[in-house]
């Protein structure tokens, strides 16, 4: 089954997360479960928990449904001690945080090596940063999100996604999220059927796809290859309705959150009413 949703808003409490979820018709949502831009946040009330997980259960979203975001000041390949211990503590937080509320997944960008150290030392810190992670929580997987390739940022290959991977030692709570706009970027096509066709297969012989626990269906406006992250609405951008019709109809992508951070927030029951369309054509 496909469940297609979007990053919706978490403000005025965890609880409008599923909420505001269902009011667009998405089967699927992603969140922040703190502040994006604080390292720490104050620990959930136990009102909180049981508040989202009713929420959650009444509203029909199961654990594989949802996709939580962790902080974008977190850098798993930090260079300076300093740093890394930061990011490591809040990124242990934030799965004790997912673990508490019942989720089973925490999406992520692996991290930057900010041009001082090499790209497989980095590498191996973000392996050893979510090593770290996952001997302090339980039942909560580390999902490595695709990135577009700006500056020093890891992850737009998909062979450095696949590094990191090789080196957590529990394989059964790692995985990769891929981000449609972030990987067109980075310079994987996927702005065809037989382009999707080629484009899956290759991160599929580079990283099965037995590790994807979820993806993010955005549109491009910046041209292939062009390292640029920068989203559009769905059919309006580079990359163009071939694509998600794939994704739509691929069962590979069955029972996990495929979720929208398009530009246009408005816009998402249309697009979502339009992504559930394509299931019901293939």
């Amino acid at each position: 089954m496909k469940y297609f949703g979007a990053h919706v808003s978490a403000a005025g409490g965890l609880v409008n997360a599923p909420r505001n979820a269902h009011a667009i018709g998405a089967t699927a949502f992603a969140l922040f479960t703190k502040n994006q831009r604080q390292w720490l946040a104050p620990a959930l009330s136990q009102g909180d928990i049981e508040a989202f997980k009713t929420a959650c259960w009444e509203l029909g979203y199961a654990p594989h449904q949802i996709l939580p975001h962790d902080s974008y000041l977190i850098n798993l390949g930090h260079p300076d001690s300093e740093g890394l211990a930061k990011s490591r503590e809040s990124f242990v937080e934030e799965m004790r945080r997912c673990q508490q509320l019942g989720l089973d997944r925490l999406n992520f960008h692996p991290g930057s090596h900010l041009g001082r150290v090499g790209l497989e030392e980095s590498l191996r810190r973000v392996a050893e940063s979510i090593n770290i992670a996952l001997d302090r929580t339980e039942g909560v997987t580390a999902v490595i999100e695709n990135t577009a390739g700006q500056g020093t940022n890891l992850g737009h290959e998909f062979e450095q996604i696949a590094f990191i991977i090789d080196h957590v030692e529990d394989k059964s709570r790692v995985g990769y999220c891929i981000d449609t706009c972030h990987a067109f970027a980075a310079g994987y096509d996927l702005s065809s059927t037989e382009a999707c066709e080629a484009t899956f297969r290759k991160i599929d012989s580079i990283i099965s796809l037995s590790y994807l626990r979820g993806m993010h269906l955005n549109e491009a406006m910046r041209p292939l290859g062009s390292r640029i992250d920068r989203h559009e609405r769905l059919g309006q951008g580079q990359i163009g309705w071939d694509c998600f019709r794939f994704i739509a109809g691929d069962a590979r992508f069955d029972n996990m959150p495929l979720v929208l951070e398009t530009i246009d927030e408005a816009l998402w029951p249309e697009e979502i009413a339009a992504l559930n369309s394509l299931t019901s054509n293939v």
